[in-house]
């Protein structure tokens, strides 16, 4: 990922929109066939960034101290090249061939992330723990399903991801304000063919910068859902709860004060990279509305926002998968945990019961929640005070409050959801 970032793979993707130009020139029989062939003599070339630079010190424009820097290798012919062009074409192409470069890879971190959570929600479909809600035991539910909804939700971003892809790889070879004055459209198509890209439709000498909008966005909602993902993890890894736990391999250390320490490290660094990516998402935005037919006060922003983001995105990805693909579970603790309050989760079944036996909703719910508050006030068993409880009593019997107890009724429809989710039984 870094690879494709650096001066020298930019340099290469400039010299081959120039070059694949060249060739679209010598076909409409604007420039020499011979002078295209001498542009490609240049292909093994290891361009002298040190020299572009030094040019640039004295030229003030990047794109120009490239293309002498190309004229010291190609001689005479290079008076052809850029023929029609404007910095942009090449700026602006090049730009969006590395996203697309990119995005392949982010693409296939994607696919390592969907294959951990699969594997893990396989493996404990039926592992039976306690949905929370405002941080509050709710209902039961399966570890499974946590990782089949993270999975869904991972899935939905490489769907956004391949649609982001789809919207970034177009390429404009246009001249100035895109109107092909000096140019022929051919020679754009050309190129992008060669680049694998499609012709920008319009453009206004550069790409419209919607399209970067929108990939920045999604990069950023990808990188929300790590954080919601690596959130989860350093919640259940709380000591009080110890659910889950990050690997903690041998020699590793946990503080430098406190020798019993086992933090959730890497899900925290997660949340942080989240941060990051996500703060390209403004300036990304604000880049969509530039001056008339072009200005650059989107360029220095993307020359940071395009490495950053997706080194980063890159990184975390990898890290998130790491993350599951080692995560140790503790199974005993979700039970344990799931009855400290001794049947309280079982309220709605009862809830509902007795509203099926003629009780309003109303009544139901005082006599339910009364006994309720005695487990959290008083360290009392949820199911032994409905038993006991008169009003209940003459709705319910004995049998039909127990029942109302069994974890089982919560977890039936469970392969329905991996159905959906992963499309087996």
């Amino acid at each position: 990922m870094v690879q494709i970032w650096s001066p020298e793979s930019k340099f290469r993707i400039w010299y081959e929109i120039e070059a694949h130009a060249c060739d679209a020139q010598a076909e409409l029989g604007v420039i020499p066939k011979s002078a295209a062939e001498s542009v490609w003599k240049a292909r093994d070339v290891e361009f002298d960034t040190a020299r572009i630079d030094e040019i640039e010190a004295v030229t003030k424009h990047d794109v120009i101290a490239f293309l002498t820097h190309l004229a010291e290798h190609v001689g005479e012919d290079a008076r052809f090249v850029h023929q029609g062009m404007t910095s942009s074409d090449v700026l602006d192409t090049c730009f969006n061939v590395q996203l697309v470069r990119a995005t392949d890879l982010l693409l296939a971190d994607m696919d390592r992330v969907l294959a951990a959570l699969k594997a893990q929600a396989l493996e404990h479909r039926d592992t039976v723990t306690i949905g929370r809600s405002h941080g509050i035991h709710a209902e039961p539910t399966t570890f499974g399903v946590k990782l089949a909804q993270a999975y869904a939700e991972m899935e939905r971003n490489r769907a956004r991801l391949e649609a982001a892809r789809r919207e970034i790889a177009t390429g404009a070879i246009s001249g100035a304000v895109g109107t092909f004055a000096n140019i022929d459209p051919f020679v754009e198509e050309h190129v992008c063919k060669a680049l694998g890209l499609q012709p920008e439709p319009v453009s206004t000498q550069v790409i419209p910068r919607d399209r970067h909008a929108m990939y920045f966005a999604v990069l950023g909602v990808i990188a929300s859902s790590i954080e919601r993902i690596a959130t989860e993890i350093r919640h259940l890894q709380r000591t009080e709860v110890l659910e889950v736990e990050e690997f903690f391999s041998p020699g590793q250390k946990g503080s430098s004060a406190m020798p019993h320490k086992r933090n959730p490290v890497l899900t925290e660094n997660l949340t942080g990279l989240a941060r990051i990516v996500r703060m390209a998402v403004v300036p990304a935005m604000e880049n969509v509305s530039l001056w008339h037919e072009r200005d650059i006060s989107h360029s220095s922003v993307e020359r940071m926002i395009g490495p950053d983001t997706t080194v980063t995105l890159d990184f975390a990805l990898n890290r998130l998968a790491g993350v599951i693909e080692k995560l140790v579970v503790y199974p005993d603790n979700m039970l344990k945990n799931m009855n400290k309050f001794k049947g309280l989760i079982h309220s709605q079944r009862v809830l509902l019961a007795l509203t099926q036996e003629g009780v309003s909703r109303e009544q139901a719910y005082t006599l339910v929640q009364r006994n309720a508050m005695k487990v959290w006030e008083q360290g009392a068993d949820f199911m032994e005070e409905l038993l006991a409880d008169p009003e209940v009593r003459a709705a319910l019997t004995e049998e039909e409050i127990r029942e109302k107890f069994d974890l089982g009724y919560h977890t039936k429809h469970v392969d329905t959801i991996f159905r959906r989710v992963f499309g087996e039984g």
